[in-house]
């Protein structure tokens, strides 16, 4: 069996949506992905704008909901057509769409995750088969429909004799932990920390740049450590597992409350930048010691932060004397890792497999994720 797939996910940073081709295949249930190519689209400003103020709390009406819906599925389509080549056959899309707003499950709610970006139209447009909405299967069976990525990273990146946590540093940081010649049941998985969320927007506001080049301003500052330890102990870092986050809690007005605190305290931009890169560090570093059974042998990195050369020297540091690699050492392109995951998991769910880990998301059962939109003038994908 095998298919070609394209996987497209655009982060809680906004930054552009991520597209990786892969071939998937299967020999007897051994699943072996192939990376083609990857690469990232980025929103038009107008539209990136409108996205982050929606998922930044922005009140908006239905109509105004369903025409930003359908943009975002417009571009994503079109970047589908994009990473077509010529007379290439692509034999599913798997899009994990623009999540504005997600709600962890907790005691006295059922979660809530809006990923927007219709799989119905993206079929539409392109003319394949396409699965999205992978969240909501999940969370219907009562777990946090997050990290999705678990699946992959126990496929891939499991160990015969070494524990390993993935860590993964987009918009917000989430973990894998793989215990070596660990089955599904013992991985455990969750968000830990913000990621570049905080540090992209305080360089937004501060130094009116998209972000904080390689780290080079937080690199020039000093930490306050008193000041990072206040931000600490903020109730999500002391949250058991399973457990999920995003701008819902790390947004502008948090930000803003930060910076309101280290105004205070006299810190600089610089000192400001660097403070809130330790944060990330720190709150994913203590989530191993509160929440894994032990410490992994190895930490494998993905995601945006792994190119913030501050914020990586600052974990190497301080997790020593565990070592680290990113997922690019093990042939799995960092910038396009969770893209990789989403194409996954939609061949997963055209061959009516589950895609989630219940050690992970807190969910009663395994289940395929996602729903599959076929476009009017094509039949289902036939295997």
């Amino acid at each position: 069996m095998q298919m070609k797939v394209i996987g497209l996910i655009s982060g809680t940073s906004v930054d552009g949506i991520d597209a990786a081709v892969v071939d998937i295949r299967e020999i007897e249930t051994k699943i072996t992905i192939e990376f083609l190519r990857g690469k990232t689209f980025a929103y038009d400003s107008a539209l990136r704008s409108e996205i982050m103020a929606v998922a930044d709390g922005k009140p908006i009406s239905c109509e105004q909901m369903a025409d930003l819906d359908d943009r975002i599925a417009e571009a994503f389509g079109i970047v589908v057509q994009k990473m077509k080549e010529e007379n290439e056959t692509i034999d599913l899309i798997a899009s994990h769409g623009q999540t504005v707003f997600h709600r962890f499950a907790n005691k006295e709610s059922m979660g809530y995750s809006i990923q927007l970006g219709r799989g119905a139209l993206i079929a539409h447009l392109t003319g394949i088969t396409t699965v999205s909405n992978f969240r909501q299967a999940d969370i219907n069976a009562g777990g946090q429909g997050a990290p999705m990525v678990s699946m992959l990273d126990w496929l891939l990146l499991t160990d015969a004799k070494t524990d390993r946590a993935v860590q993964n540093i987009g918009g917000i940081s989430n973990v894998t932990f793989l215990p070596a010649k660990g089955t599904t049941a013992e991985v455990i998985g969750f968000d830990n920390a913000p990621g570049n969320v905080l540090i992209d927007r305080a360089a937004q506001m501060l130094l009116d740049l998209p972000y904080d080049p390689e780290g080079n301003n937080a690199a020039c500052g000093k930490v306050d450590h008193v000041l990072c330890q206040a931000w600490l102990d903020h109730s999500f870092f002391r949250l058991s597992p399973p457990k999920s986050t995003g701008r819902e809690l790390f947004n502008h007005h948090f930000l803003l409350a930060c910076w309101q605190q280290a105004k205070e305290s006299s810190l600089t931009i610089e000192d400001f930048l660097a403070t809130l890169t330790e944060l990330t560090v720190r709150g994913i570093l203590d989530s191993y010691d509160r929440f894994l059974p032990r410490l992994p042998g190895e930490i494998i990195l993905c995601g945006g932060g792994t190119r913030n050369l501050y914020l990586t020297r600052r974990l190497t540091e301080l997790a020593y004397p565990m070592q680290i690699q990113t997922t690019d050492h093990y042939g799995i392109p960092s910038d396009y890792k969770e893209a990789i995951a989403f194409a996954l998991l939609g061949y997963l769910r055209i061959n009516d497999r589950p895609g989630n880990i219940i050690s992970v998301t807190g969910a009663k059962r395994s289940l395929p994720l996602g729903d599959i939109f076929i476009p009017p003038d094509r039949s289902a994908v036939r295997l």
